[in-house]
């Protein structure tokens, strides 16, 4: 068949270009839309061509040869990588998510103070002897409530110090709140996510650096978990208590991406409900992300074109493990 020939031909020697080593070429990290993971550079009148037409199945067992090549398939795309039929999306979804959960039996490592928080402040001169029993003392008695809020309801501190001296703690800043419009911040992480870990995305930096604010303590598992969807670096800090509850409250109440929960009786059946939202969703990025006991699977509809995808161009897909 002198036409599948020159096609095939032509076809290797487009995905090779001008490489006289012959090594089939990796997009680079680099070449991504916006900075998420996936985003690829590809015009959307062309992405058929790109896509769906002489390119290679991201499974690495895919067998249907060049059977593919008459396919005008050019989504899904996931981690990435295309894939030429339901059973391939399958498989790599299925590698993904062994991926994710290869952890999951290992516990969180728990953040320990080097100081506490009294002694810190005593050490830097804050508050004296006197001040810091007093305060302990009011604390044993009440049974609840941390040390910092009983120096500030004793007026030995003013709040901005506590948060100041937890700073110290954590060894990270402490971040304001100026020109914060959590309108513009939804996409960074669901919904969910912000309600059950208490965190509160503050702002873009120089369309790399999502500023990430927490009210007491930090949670690097979330901030790896963010670094990773989005492709941003993840920049953790505290934020004064008066301060950021009524922030919080503002982005609980904005409007967030789509989000659907999932549950599932096993872990191949929690498969093939990822497999089967990714087919029928048909995205032109997808992801798969661990955070604690949950997966978070985001598809992006559109390309992206900035640091953060418009909230309506991407779906997110939550579904909690269960420890077998």
């Amino acid at each position: 068949m002198p036409l599948l020939r020159e096609n095939r031909a032509q076809a290797e020697q487009g995905r090779r270009g001008p490489n006289p080593g012959g090594r089939a070429r990796v997009p680079a990290p680099g070449a991504l839309l916006g900075t998420a993971p996936g985003l690829e550079r590809v015009e959307p009148a062309r992405r058929g061509l790109a896509l769906g037409l002489f390119t290679t199945c991201a499974n690495p067992t895919c067998d249907s040869g060049w059977m593919k090549v008459w396919r005008s398939r050019s989504v899904p795309v996931f981690e990435g990588g295309w894939s030429c039929s339901p059973a391939c999306t399958r498989a790599q979804i299925e590698a993904a998510f062994l991926r994710e959960v290869e952890a999951r039996g290992v516990p969180e490592e728990v953040h320990r103070h080097r100081i506490p928080l009294g002694l810190a402040m005593l050490e830097q001169g804050w508050i004296t002897s006197a001040q810091l029993r007093r305060a302990l003392e009011a604390q044993k008695a009440a049974g609840a409530g941390r040390l910092g809020h009983w120096l500030v309801r004793q007026q030995a501190v003013s709040e901005q110090l506590v948060t100041r001296a937890l700073g110290l703690q954590w060894s990270c800043p402490v971040l304001g709140l100026e020109a914060h419009a959590p309108e513009g911040l939804t996409a960074v992480l669901p919904r969910l996510f912000v309600d059950a870990f208490g965190a509160l995305p503050l702002r873009i930096a120089a369309a790399k650096i999502v500023y990430l604010g927490f009210e007491s303590r930090l949670d690097p598992a979330l901030a790896l978990a963010v670094e990773r969807m989005t492709g941003l670096r993840a920049e953790s800090g505290l934020v004064q208590e008066s301060l950021f509850r009524p922030a919080y409250a503002r982005m609980l109440a904005a409007r967030f991406p789509p989000v659907e929960l999932i549950e599932a009786a096993s872990e191949s059946a929690l498969v093939q409900v990822l497999a089967r939202r990714v087919e029928k969703l048909k995205p032109v990025a997808s992801r798969l992300v661990r955070l604690k006991d949950c997966l978070w699977l985001r598809m992006w509809i559109e390309p992206q074109k900035g640091p953060l995808p418009q909230i309506d161009t991407v779906r997110d897909l939550i579904c909690s493990l269960r420890s077998s």
